[in-house]
């Protein structure tokens, strides 16, 4: 089974969106979608899951899905604007859970804010399967770089967020909270598991210094052999000495701080005051 993948690339993240779906059944998955946010005025907007939403229409797809990898820190997903203009489900990893209790207490949520998952459709765990018509996606539990980190494998593809870059720029960072590199050194293992020629799909891509293109498509075999930080039977002692060194070096994502308290939400912004305001914390000194 060879599904169709229309990739959508949002430069201002880096973040690549995908619409799956098959030639015999008009049903879709939405993968990582993104809501944009203009950081310095507090403004949203919808002009990158729209491309979306204009892709599913002219291809008369019906959408049954609404996936989320994991609980993005650099872009505010756009999972209830699309569900409301395209219905589906919205799904994410069962571990949800600790997510949200870890950054219900850094944002001083209170008690209202629920911590069981609820506000997603379907949480998947390790081994589940869904139907996107008549085809079928597998999930596998991929921790390291959050504690509900997914990957689809659906048909020959499997999307796999953050856990894994193209080969040139190597793999995700462990350093936020319930992150962590050995845990991302069996996970990855687990992708490199899959059949050489399975494709792929990269949840971000930022074009590793000496390439002149975005990209995000690649195989198991490519990185097997050629990604920069697991590649070539990099050993687990080896690649936790790289990651941890690497991580102590990088900055916070510049939107980690709104993505958490709206994306936790599965995509939802917090509840609005009295006069209908809504209005985002910044925590200092919390991460």
């Amino acid at each position: 089974m060879k599904p169709k993948v229309k990739a959508f690339f949002d430069d201002q993240t880096f973040t690549v969106s995908y619409v799956v779906h098959e030639d015999s059944s008009r049903a879709c998955a939405i993968i990582d979608s993104v809501l944009d946010f203009d950081h310095a005025s507090g403004r949203t907007g919808t002009s990158s899951a729209d491309q979306i939403i204009a892709y599913v229409h002219a291809k008369d797809l019906k959408t049954e899905w609404i996936l989320e990898s994991h609980v993005h820190a650099d872009h505010l997903s756009a999972a209830p604007y699309l569900q409301q203009e395209l219905d589906g489900k919205i799904g994410i990893g069962h571990h949800i859970v600790e997510v949200q209790e870890t950054f219900g207490k850094i944002f001083n949520e209170g008690t209202e804010f629920q911590r069981d998952g609820s506000q997603f459709d379907a949480l998947f765990r390790e081994g589940d399967s869904f139907h996107i018509g008549q085809m079928r996606g597998d999930v596998l539990h991929t921790p390291g770089h959050t504690p509900a980190c997914l990957t689809y494998v659906i048909g020959d593809a499997a999307f796999v967020g953050d856990t894994l870059f193209m080969p040139d720029f190597g793999t995700a960072r462990c350093d936020f909270p319930g992150g962590s590199s050995e845990v991302l050194f069996a996970s990855i293992q687990k992708i490199l598991s899959l059949p050489d020629e399975t494709r792929i799909f990269v949840g971000h891509d930022y074009k590793a210094p000496g390439r002149d293109e975005y990209a995000w498509e690649t195989t198991v075999g490519e990185q097997k052999a050629l990604n920069i930080h697991i590649g070539q039977g990099r050993s687990i002692e080896e690649f936790v000495e790289m990651r941890d060194a690497r991580d102590a070096t990088l900055s916070k994502p510049r939107l980690i701080l709104p993505s958490l308290q709206v994306n936790m939400r599965a995509g939802q912004m917090p509840p609005a005051d009295e006069q209908g305001d809504v209005f985002l914390k910044l925590p200092i000194n919390k991460l």
